[in-house]
């Protein structure tokens, strides 16, 4: 037998070394890889960042406080880069970074191609999600109505309705001794008045019995897991193989959508119906009807003829009027618990303004009791407070305004709110931001800043915004950033002070609210600033 003939192995060309030796060198490869990436890092200013994952685990450990884990950051850095797997986040609280972002090279920095995409689900070509002509032209429209005197002055009226509904319920809680959720009672009485408003529909989630609403509670779930849709890099093989979060997320969008059109078609029917009878003079002139008339008229400029487009009109103004407003006033009713002297020095506000009105329409008020007062008399008393508040009486109302703007300025209904990068830029601080990643202007976290607002940043004080004489003191929009600035400040900014002046007036005037012992009040983690567990209260009236 012949003896075989061996070759000896010839060592490969990209290793060249045999055995244990070319573990040990491929270690050192990464390792000196991974000194480089932390090297190049040194200098950053934000959480630890880790090859790949970037910031991701400190991100998802921190992420049911993840406000108040970037005021830490932003505490003791202005500007705090966070890296994240194929992209990065630049956390801005200097109102001087703020400007150059939201109006100096506001082109530069729009809602973006990654924001979008996370949002597009739920938001869809809406004002709030969209960019460029497509965006111009819904804001021309939509700050045509809010122009509106004829809309002002119906949105009073409205405001005033829902408000005294409100109060009808939140008496009889009193009388019952019944714990109510102010939270979910808001956000009611937001969707109702957004739909009577915005849409010309009446939707009656606030009715005495509280039906069911299964449409507040999709649209806060879908809220939730588009949020998380930031931080999660598996959110898109979860909705591919639709799993997980993002299979609630459909049902949710489902249940969504059947009440939007169904809002859409019923305000359509209403068209057709006025038409036909010849009395032009019964055509509401709300938002909608006029996307409508844009979309029939075939000159919008946007594409508004189809259910689609008007659907991410209606879904943008609910989040606009419903849940920002709705969360507002519950911060705002928490602060006023915790700070029973604040809530106070608001009363005597309320009953020296009712006493004066009245004076001022010869109007004799109602004399009622305390908190066993007749439920008539109570209510009629109620009813005759409510008719003196009109929008330009609510303007002598100084330290409610300063109230409703110090909550805003601790707890923005948008608490965060990123934009994408076109264009390699830098920012006044110097700071470096790259074409595709994401700049996000922290209203949260510049509420909380003693750079911002001195060293009682942190404390609740409706007095900062008063001055000397007793007039309200205005901050920059680029500072004081609850509504935006630059040209995407927001539209709705007065509709929503009337709005909630209007209800906060009639409340802190007959009740006062007492939190449910052991109750949590903590923010969850979504797109607006909501009450994780809502907000469990115990009321009673005091004339």
């Amino acid at each position: 037998m012949e003896e075989a003939h061996l070759t000896p192995a010839t060592p490969s060309p990209f290793f060249p070394l045999a055995g244990p030796h070319k573990y040990i060198a491929l270690l050192l490869v990464v390792l000196s890889w991974i000194l480089v990436q932390r090297w190049s890092l040194r200098k950053q200013k934000g959480p630890r960042s880790w090859p790949v994952i970037g910031a991701t685990v400190e991100q998802l450990r921190n992420y049911h406080r993840m406000h108040d884990w970037l005021v830490g950051y932003l505490s003791r850095h202005r500007t705090v880069t966070v890296d994240m797997p194929f992209t990065s986040y630049t956390y801005i609280a200097d109102p001087v970074n703020v400007e150059h972002v939201l109006k100096t090279n506001f082109t530069n920095y729009p809602k973006g191609i990654v924001y979008r995409s996370y949002m597009d689900v739920l938001l869809g070509d809406g004002i709030f999600n969209a960019d460029g002509e497509l965006w111009r032209k819904q804001r021309k429209t939509a700050s045509f109505e809010f122009a509106s005197k004829n809309l002002r002055d119906f949105s009073a009226i409205v405001f005033r309705e829902y408000s005294l509904k409100l109060s009808g319920i939140l008496s009889q809680a009193s009388k019952a001794g019944k714990v109510v959720d102010m939270q979910e009672l808001y956000m009611r009485m937001t969707l109702d008045s957004i739909c009577k408003v915005g849409f010309g529909v009446e939707i009656g989630t606030l009715s005495p019995d509280l039906p069911e609403n299964s449409f507040a509670q999709a649209f806060d779930a879908a809220n939730i897991i588009i949020t998380l849709r930031f931080i999660d890099p598996l959110w898109r093989i979860k909705r591919f193989f639709h799993v997980g979060s993002e299979a609630l997320l459909a049902q949710s969008i489902k249940l969504v959508d059947e009440f939007t059109y169904s809002v859409i078609r019923r305000r359509k029917a209403e068209i057709v119906e006025v038409r036909a009878s010849g009395k032009q003079e019964k055509m509401k002139h709300d938002i909608l009807s006029r996307f409508i008339e844009l979309g029939e008229a075939g000159d919008d400029g946007g594409g508004f003829g189809d259910d689609k487009s008007l659907r991410d009109v209606v879904l943008n103004f609910v989040i606009a009027g419903r849940d920002t407003t709705a969360t507002t006033l519950s911060w705002f009713t928490h602060m006023a618990m915790s700070h029973p002297d604040v809530a106070e020095k608001l009363r005597r506000e309320l009953c020296a303004f009712e006493a004066e009105r009245a004076r001022e329409e010869g109007v004799t008020l109602v004399l009622c009791g305390g908190a066993d007062a007749d439920d008539k008399a109570f209510a009629a008393r109620v009813a005759q407070f409510a008719g003196l508040l009109t929008y330009d009486s609510l303007g002598k109302l100084v330290y409610l305004h300063a109230c409703v703007t110090e909550t805003l300025r601790l707890y923005p209904a948008v608490p965060q709110d990123p934009k994408g990068i076109l264009e390699d830029d830098v920012l006044p601080d110097g700071t470096k931001v790259r074409a595709g990643g994401m700049v996000t202007y922290v209203p949260y976290s510049m509420g909380r800043m003693e750079y911002n607002w001195g060293p009682d940043a942190a404390s609740f004080r409706p007095e900062r915004w008063i001055n000397e004489d007793g007039a309200f003191r205005n901050a920059s929009p680029f500072k004081f950033t609850a509504f935006q600035a630059g040209p995407r400040i927001c539209l709705g900014k007065d509709s929503a002070y009337l709005q909630m002046k209007m209800a906060l007036a009639i409340l802190f005037r007959f009740y006062s609210f007492r939190l449910l012992e052991g109750h949590p009040v903590q923010y969850r983690m979504m797109t607006i600033l909501s009450m994780a567990h809502g907000l469990k209260v115990r009321v009673s009236r005091a004339v």
